[in-house]
């Protein structure tokens, strides 16, 4: 894909967030800090613009930059308004992305909401019940130099420190199996691309690239995650 592309173009580009709600509880401190990975699974460097409808709540740190090709990067969100005022209250961050040249107009933009809750046990559940379609990013204590920095969505080196390495299970080869044919969809030429030597057959659409970088996005965040 080029950055004169229809996609671009349009507006529409697809925004890749995770985890795609935000969660605060007023009893469980640690989670008064949270991380939103942004990916950029494209051929080409974006930049982007994180915004809030409740400023005034929050210290976003990096709250603008640059992510480079088929890369991610990890802004800390610290909710500092935790009190009774706010329970259940859902506010909204945006994400806009816009092409790395310097336009001002935006190509692509995605919403993740963000609610305070009490933190008791029976409104946790009832909570996690309404949204159990998303899953959270774990806790991270993330320095503001650590947010900062971006690792490419392929990268599967443990990043973690002081950690242990633990037994390899079923479950854990699968998703390595899954994020080896994800790599190979990616490298695998356009459908129409006559400069291929491929047969047609091996030819995929730009749909299915997409869904193959969020799917390692995703399975990138499950490896690294803290234990």
């Amino acid at each position: 894909m080029n950055v004169g592309s229809p996609l671009l173009s349009d507006g529409k580009l697809p925004v890749f967030l995770f985890p795609t709600s935000l969660s605060f509880f007023e009893d469980d401190q640690s989670s008064h800090k949270q991380v939103l990975t942004i990916y950029n699974p494209y051929e080409f460097a974006l930049r982007f613009r994180v915004l809030s409808t409740a400023p005034s709540k929050y210290l976003v740190a990096d709250s603008e930059g640059t992510i480079k090709p088929q890369c991610c990067i990890d802004i800390v969100i610290r909710h500092t308004a935790i009190n009774s005022a706010n329970y259940s209250v859902t506010d909204k961050f945006r994400v806009q992305v816009y092409e790395h040249s310097g336009s001002r107009q935006i190509i692509g933009k995605r919403d993740v909401p963000s609610t305070l809750l009490p933190g008791m046990q029976e409104e946790r559940e009832r909570h996690i019940s309404d949204l159990d379609q998303f899953e959270q990013l774990p806790r991270s204590q993330v320095t503001r130099h650590q947010a900062s920095a971006q690792y490419r969505l392929s990268d599967r080196h443990d990043r973690r420190e002081g950690g242990h390495e633990t037994s390899t299970s079923t479950s854990s080869i699968m998703v390595i199996m899954v994020g080896v044919l994800c790599v190979l969809a990616l490298m695998l030429p356009l459908v129409g691309d006559q400069a291929s030597s491929w047969p047609d057959y091996l030819h995929i659409s730009i749909h299915q690239k997409l869904i193959s970088a969020y799917v390692l996005g995703l399975i990138t965040v499950v490896l690294l995650r803290p234990t």
